[in-house]
């Protein structure tokens, strides 16, 4: 539950701008502490001030039209204040200014780029991606709600210190890591950045923020952990599908959602002569061409006659996300593999022990996993580091070898 917004008006003389013995007529606003100065456009006697009321002394005719101009201006005032809340709209000083004036159709607020965004980007963004601003528009909200104590503000508003406030804020949620609040900000920045490259906003509030995330090592299988998955049979038949499943990404770097898309209309003879997969990455878009090794062929065909494969015209049965990593975990527990394995380990798997440890070229790798920049396959690049410490220990072990074998001949 929100809390009420405080509201006051003032009515007051601009001393420091008197001249003749006239000053300029002044409404203040206040909400929540904050003021904005409305000038009323009127200049008035001093000495027919009276500050305690905040009105003219009625000594002439002019000044009980004034007084009454200034009722009218407070009703009006209170009006913008009552509908903004009731509408539980911003509630600023400076937006109940703005529609006393009339000025609202210019000033775009975090709502308003939020809506946009929202409606313009059904039909580029998946869904996954999509849920995930949904989350962040509902962390804004609640951002405002306890900082601002409002549901909305201008985008004029918006400066480093907002910035840095909805940081701090988002590091005190339960569970929420260093990455995950990169993520938000990462998310608001793109809204932001919409809203000035659309002129919004006079200037981009997150020019002197940078974001900084926690390089994180990318969890794989090794040779004998992937072994030992293929080599086990499941008397369970959900427990085989998804452990064929995994191996086939293994053998392929293809997504979850890749997977679970593939038809028959995705496999043709490749440039070699032999079963390529060409689909794209619906993350992405960006196409993909991948040469299917002898294990990736032996799932497929494994589930030609699968009814759920005939009937949906998918080259495996679907299953849920949720549920494959939730299978995935019986697994690890059975196969003796002590590590958090999800689906998305298996891409890694793929891109690390199956290609780059097999010498496999990075740039190679990067085209068969759909990446656009090279920079982000290099995350796998560590795992060159490990294959060539192994390859010098096998080296040194055959010169010793080989040393003993000349010293034992002599």
């Amino acid at each position: 539950m929100t809390r009420s917004n405080t509201f006051s008006i003032l009515f007051w003389l601009k001393l420091a701008s008197a001249k003749h013995r006239k000053a300029p007529l002044y409404a203040r606003i206040t909400v929540n502490g904050k003021r904005s100065e409305l000038s009323l456009k009127r200049k008035v006697y001093i000495s027919d001030w009276d500050s305690n009321k905040s009105r003219l002394k009625a000594v002439s005719d002019e000044n009980k039209l004034i007084n009454a101009y200034l009722e009218q201006v407070n009703v009006k005032l209170f009006e913008c204040f009552q509908q903004l809340e009731n509408r539980n709209k911003l509630v600023t000083s400076d937006v109940i200014k703005a529609h006393f004036l009339g000025n609202t159709e210019s000033s775009h607020a975090l709502s308003d780029i939020i809506a946009y965004h929202n409606t313009h980007m059904e039909s580029t963004l998946r869904w996954g991606t999509q849920k995930n601003y949904y989350t962040t528009h509902r962390y804004i909200y609640l951002f405002l709600k306890e900082k601002y104590k409002t549901t909305d503000m201008f985008l004029s508003e918006l400066g480093y210190k907002f910035i840095i406030d909805f940081e701090r804020f988002l590091r005190g949620q339960k569970k929420m890591g260093n990455n995950t609040v990169m993520k938000h900000i990462e998310r608001l920045r793109k809204m932001v950045s919409l809203a000035f490259k659309m002129e919004w906003i006079d200037k981009d509030p997150f020019v002197k923020f940078e974001a900084k995330y926690e390089r994180k090592e990318r969890e794989f299988l090794t040779s004998e952990e992937l072994d030992r998955i293929e080599n086990k049979i499941f008397g369970i038949p959900r427990l085989q599908l998804i452990k064929d499943l995994f191996v086939f990404s293994c053998y392929t770097g293809l997504s979850y959602r890749d997977v679970m898309h593939l038809s028959s209309n995705d496999l043709c003879i490749g440039i070699d002569g032999k079963q390529w997969i060409h689909s794209q990455r619906e993350k992405t878009n960006i196409p993909i061409k991948i040469p299917l090794l002898s294990k990736a062929l032996d799932i497929i065909d494994k589930y030609k006659t699968h009814a759920n494969t005939e009937n949906k015209q998918t080259l495996f049965p679907n299953i849920s996300n949720q549920k494959l990593n939730s299978y995935l975990k019986e697994i690890a527990d059975v196969c003796r593999i002590n590590k958090n394995l999800t689906f998305h380990i298996a891409r890694h798997t793929f891109a690390t022990t199956v290609m780059l440890s097999n010498g496999v070229p990075i740039e190679t790798v990067s085209k068969l996993l759909g990446h656009t920049k090279l920079s982000t396959t290099q995350i796998y690049a560590r795992v060159v580091e490990t294959k060539i410490s192994e390859d010098i220990n096998n080296l040194v072990a055959r010169i010793e070898t080989k040393k003993r074998k000349c010293e034992g001949q002599s």
